[in-house]
């Protein structure tokens, strides 16, 4: 397995099965990714999304070793940069070399196609975003248990994944939120931890009593917010809060953030007007249920969304119930398809 940042490294270190070996990703230059795959020497290349790697793509076919994109994506952005003339000549040649491409939808289907993609190799296969195992570990069923005596029956909620100005939305709807319900605890996870540190230092200034997770803070009786600003807790934190906010959605400049992860823990999920192609997720999770994610406009109907789950515990226990069971019913068989994919064009071939 490889990585190109360090924190995504950070986040699943302690989840690597054994026999799993983790490098970084080599730098794309001719060199780096000649000695890469020459001390590797890989059977196959399987590539995310939308890491489409020129040096990478082109060595790895000149040594006969296929290349799969898996759950391809290209955004309306990246899409027209690819269009241009200067670009186009290196998009439809990287493409050419890939022997398998599993696209997110139709509508990114027909992106690769239009940039010269084989048809050939398109497939269907559903989002591995909904291939969530629980891998769960005994101190990480420590970790749940203890912050369910912190949290002690509270009213709570989390907003997940948060970027930069998203906090004074979350804030707001915090402010309004524990006038209704005194005991409200807010749990407050950015998107990265040094947004966090920024979060916690502008709340001390406010004189506010904020809860730290890096500095193991114990949440008291009258701790209201609690910052998490470490990384790789987030499916964890979905353990032991009933209410979801998944951030990245409530700002023109974002475009959302996997809400599986949160359905898939049993969360009433909440998201904002903001979601990018996310929007086919949640489109297929409404589509079982539509109660399984509550999209809003903006703060005041998240507020308003907000004081409904936390004042009626019926809807709230109903939305919980309907956010699985669209997480269940969509992400069944999803693995089994995307191998038996990979097996027809990728492994039968070799």
């Amino acid at each position: 397995m490889t990585t190109t940042v360090a924190s995504a490294f950070a986040a699943i270190e302690d989840r690597l099965p054994s026999g799993v070996i983790y490098q970084f990703a080599p730098v794309d230059t001719p060199r780096a990714v000649e000695d890469f795959l020459g001390y590797w020497d890989p059977t196959a290349i399987f590539l995310m999304e939308s890491e489409l790697w020129p040096n990478l793509i082109i060595s790895a076919s000149e040594r006969g070793i296929p290349i799969t994109l898996l759950n391809a994506r290209m955004s309306l952005k990246s899409f027209r940069c690819w269009s241009g003339w200067v670009a186009r000549p290196l998009i439809a040649l990287m493409l050419s070399k890939l022997c398998l491409i599993l696209p997110l939808s139709t509508i990114q289907a027909i992106h690769f196609q239009l940039l010269q993609a084989p048809p050939s190799v398109i497939n269907f296969a559903g989002d591995l975003k909904y291939a969530i195992g629980d891998f769960a570990t005994a101190e990480e069923a420590r970790k749940v248990k203890n912050l369910k005596l912190q949290f002690a029956n509270r009213p709570i909620w989390m907003a997940a994944s948060i970027h930069k100005g998203e906090e004074e939305v979350m804030l707001w709807a915090h402010e309004k939120l524990v006038k209704m319900y005194p005991e409200l605890v807010t749990v407050l996870i950015p998107r990265h931890p040094q947004h966090g540190q920024q979060i916690i230092q502008s709340l001390k200034r406010q004189g506010m009593n904020v809860a730290v997770r890096s500095r193991a803070d114990i949440v008291s009786p009258s701790t209201s917010l609690y910052v998490v600003d470490t990384l790789g807790e987030l499916r964890m934190l979905y353990k032991v809060t009933p209410i979801a906010v998944v951030g990245g959605s409530f700002l023109p400049n974002l475009a959302g953030h996997n809400i599986s992860e949160a359905a898939a823990a049993g969360c009433a999920v909440l998201t904002g007007p903001h979601v990018g192609h996310f929007s086919k997720m949640i489109a297929e999770m409404k589509q079982v249920d539509y109660s399984s994610v509550l999209q809003v406009a903006g703060r005041m109907e998240l507020l308003e969304t907000l004081d409904w789950l936390l004042g009626k515990p019926e809807a709230r226990e109903a939305c919980q119930q309907a956010a699985k069971k669209a997480f269940s019913t969509i992400s069944s068989g999803v693995v089994q398809r995307v191998w038996e994919s990979i097996d027809v064009h990728v492994l039968s071939k070799r």
